[in-house]
Order: C-alpha cells, then sequence, then structure tokens
C-alpha cells in the first residue's frame, strides 16, 4: 500500500470520518487554512486513482467513499513505521513510548490483557 502525503490522509481522515462525502463535505472537515474546491478535488482524483476511495455519481456530483479502512491503512503505516525505525521491533516501540512518557502503567496493563485475551 502506497504512503499518502499529508493533504491526502487529511482527506483520507475526512473520509473515514464521514464515511461518504461530497468534495464541499469533505473541504468542512479539513483543517484550517481550508484547501480551495479545485486542489481538493484534484487530490481526490488522484486517491481515486490510487485506489484509496471510489465514487457514486448523482447527476454532475460525485459523492466520495474509501475502498481502504482506516484500520487496514493504520496496520500497514505502523508495520512500515515499526520496521524502518524500531528494527521490526514492536516492544522497542512500547519501550520508546514508556521513556517519552506517552504511555502510563494503566495503558501498559490494558495492553498485557490484550495480548493475554488474545492467546
Amino acid at each position: 500500500m502506497q504512503k499518502l502525503a499529508k493533504r491526502e490522509e487529511q482527506i483520507m481522515q475526512s473520509l473515514w470520518k464521514l464515511e461518504k462525502a461530497f468534495i464541499k463535505e469533505i473541504i468542512e472537515e479539513l483543517p484550517d487554512p481550508k484547501p480551495h474546491y479545485n486542489t481538493t478535488a484534484t487530490i481526490v482524483k488522484i486517491l481515486e486513482e490510487k485506489g484509496f476511495i471510489s465514487h457514486k455519481a448523482f447527476g454532475n456530483s460525485f459523492q466520495y467513499y474509501p475502498l481502504i479502512s482506516k484500520q487496514d491503512y493504520q496496520k500497514d503505516v505502523l508495520g512500515e513505521v515499526v520496521n524502518n525505525y524500531f528494527d521490526n521491533s514492536p516492544l522497542a516501540l512500547v519501550k520508546f513510548f514508556a521513556k517519552e512518557e506517552k504511555i502510563n502503567t494503566e495503558e501498559l496493563e490494558e495492553i498485557i490483557k490484550l495480548i493475554k485475551n488474545n492467546k
């Protein structure tokens, strides 16, 4: 799966949240400064060409929807981060968050419970 550019990812975040949307609805969800309609439409077209989204026609308007789930994209991107920056070690990733104080004891205990329940 291809990695998305920043603005592409923002548009995908909007579509994952909205589930389906017209260009104007996508723009409303984007952070300020809002991109121009034509800019957004161009990025949406690129995302469609990349296979991330598709559309349904309503006359001359198009309603867009994601073809790739947020969970699938998260899994791919996080797997790449773990591989490239943490020597393919999820433990190294968790240690990093613990050292940076981005995760607390309760959250670590929750992770342990999830691991035990999945076995």
